[in-house]
């Protein structure tokens, strides 16, 4: 099933990567950005990649107000603004969330020590949404780099509205050629928004672009 998807943060890496990897999926994606302008030269950076298949830019209100599904890859710093700022086009939508709190100092990135994850600061400043945690560790750059699969990696789900969460596994198959795995609840969000850290830190030293892959699980 094919979706109208809003990302919002759309002119960042990932936002950038994750809407050019939809649109080959065949859905219909929306650049969101606080410009309009800025939003509309990105979705044609975007659409010069696609055979065939359009993604247009908007305002970040305007993109989630046409949407089915929302992306949030935007970062943490204002945060809470924004998503407050987007609170009315978000309500009862399913929301994903990729946000990672991260800081960075003379040793490196860290996860930020936190009352709660991006994840649940979305859910709790819009409480209709239906938020899910997903795509925290899929590098930019490998998003954008090939159309190819990234079959070697998966996506963690995590979210406590059962069919949202079905929705945005299936989504998966889009980056990786598979389903998603369902991680648990939202909650799990708090542990996997910080792993990111730890990817790049690992990017960095092996000069790679590392993912994660589970293994024992069965994917489909």
């Amino acid at each position: 099933m094919t979706s109208t998807i809003a990302v919002v943060g759309g002119t960042g890496p990932q936002g950038r990567g994750l809407a050019y990897r939809f649109a080959l999926a065949g859905h219909t994606v929306v650049v969101g950005s606080r410009a309009a302008e800025r939003a509309a030269e990105k979705a044609e950076e975007i659409t010069a990649r696609l055979d065939g298949s359009v993604v247009t830019g908007a305002t970040n209100a305007d993109a989630v107000d046409g949407a089915d599904v929302v992306l949030l890859a935007v970062p943490w710093d204002g945060h809470a603004d924004l998503v407050s700022s987007l609170a009315d086009g978000l309500a009862g939508k399913i929301v994903i969330s990729c946000v990672n709190p991260l800081g960075f100092d003379a040793d490196g990135p860290f996860g930020l020590v936190l009352e709660e994850s991006a994840a649940q600061e979305t859910q709790r400043l819009v409480p209709s949404a239906r938020v899910v945690g997903a795509f925290h560790h899929v590098a930019a750059l490998s998003l954008w780099k090939t159309p190819d699969a990234l079959a070697h990696e998966d996506v963690l789900v995590c979210g406590d509205d059962a069919e949202a969460t079905s929705v945005v596994q299936d989504l998966a198959t889009a980056v990786t050629g598979k389903r998603g795995i369902n991680a648990g609840n939202l909650r799990l969000a708090r542990q996997l928004e910080p792993l990111t850290a730890v990817l790049i830190s690992m990017n960095k030293r092996y000069k790679t672009r590392s993912g994660v892959a589970v293994t024992g699980v069965e994917k489909g």
